[in-house]
């Protein structure tokens, strides 16, 4: 058995204080109540708006304000379908959105494949000039569009509601994005075996980028449903109104009545919150593994 070696400073396991101990385990504890209150504070208007479509009339107005209703009741949400015919609304975004969403998933698609993984001259010029499109605010174009929209007589239509959503620059570049990572060999070995295009982008390419489709589709139609200001410009019909325009319109008639125009937001952001909730494993998929691709 070795002797210790004298004047050799002993070796000790770094100890840890008592404070700095009780540091590190109240950081992760604040780190969820800052978390649990911020979320707190973003639900809390969805809340009250919910909450206050349940309200009987005037109670919403009530000083201090009212968290839940005394009695609840659906009142509000029979007024909106009945007497304001909001049914017919939710009917007209419904179509326009969904519409939209598919039209802009089939072109966007074949867009971004195109640019990705197909030869033809100019590609990468017209793809720049594309992106150089971004920097330009939408509504510079609404003018041009409509009065080119007007002289096809696809003004107050469902067509020319849906028509600034068909094509998307952000939808082409993402598409383009995502698809670079499919392999060459893979689409030459389709082409060997005589394969079409079409054929290769039905059968290999949209399996593939199924995932960034699924994220893109929930953009879409996200941002269709809440769409104001276009179908504001292009729909005149208070027929063919969408949810938006339809409830910013009743709210001038009815500014008094905060149920029921709670009811009705209720029933705007119901869709695409459901929507959202159902696609959520679908679109955090698209952007991790996009992200990860990119």
């Amino acid at each position: 058995m070795s002797a210790p070696v004298l004047g050799a400073p002993a070796t000790r396991a770094p100890a840890t204080s008592a404070p700095a101990a009780r540091r590190a385990s109240l950081t992760p504890l604040l780190l969820h109540a800052a978390l649990i209150l911020g979320a707190a504070a973003a639900l809390l208007p969805t809340f009250w708006m919910v909450s206050a479509s349940l309200m009987p009339t005037g109670e919403a107005n009530s000083f201090p304000p009212r968290l839940l209703p005394s009695v609840p009741t659906l009142e509000h949400y029979g007024a909106v379908f009945g007497r304001l015919n909001l049914g017919r609304y939710l009917l007209n975004s419904s179509i326009v959105a969904i519409s939209g969403t598919l039209c802009a998933l089939l072109i966007n698609a074949m867009a971004g494949y195109a640019f990705a993984k197909l030869q033809f001259r100019g590609r990468d010029r017209l793809f720049r000039i594309l992106l150089g499109a971004l920097v330009i605010p939408a509504q510079v174009g609404m003018l041009p569009l409509f009065l080119l929209l007007k002289k096809m007589g696809l003004v107050n239509t469902y067509v020319g509601a849906i028509v600034p959503v068909m094509a998307s620059v952000f939808g082409i570049f993402m598409i383009r994005q995502y698809a670079l990572s499919i392999p060459d060999d893979l689409l030459d070995a389709a082409r060997i075996d005589g394969a079409g295009e079409l054929r290769i982008f039905a059968t290999i390419v949209l399996p593939v980028i199924t995932p960034i489709l699924a994220t893109f589709a929930i953009f879409t139609f996200i941002n269709t449903w809440n769409d104001f200001m276009w179908p504001l410009i292009v729909l005149s019909d208070e027929s063919r109104y969408t949810l938006p325009v339809a409830l910013a319109n009743l709210s001038g008639e009815h500014v008094q009545d905060t149920e029921l125009m709670m009811a009705g937001s209720v029933v705007t952001v119901l869709p695409v919150m459901l929507a959202f909730l159902f696609l959520q494993r679908y679109y955090v998929a698209g952007v991790m593994v996009g992200s990860v691709k990119g």
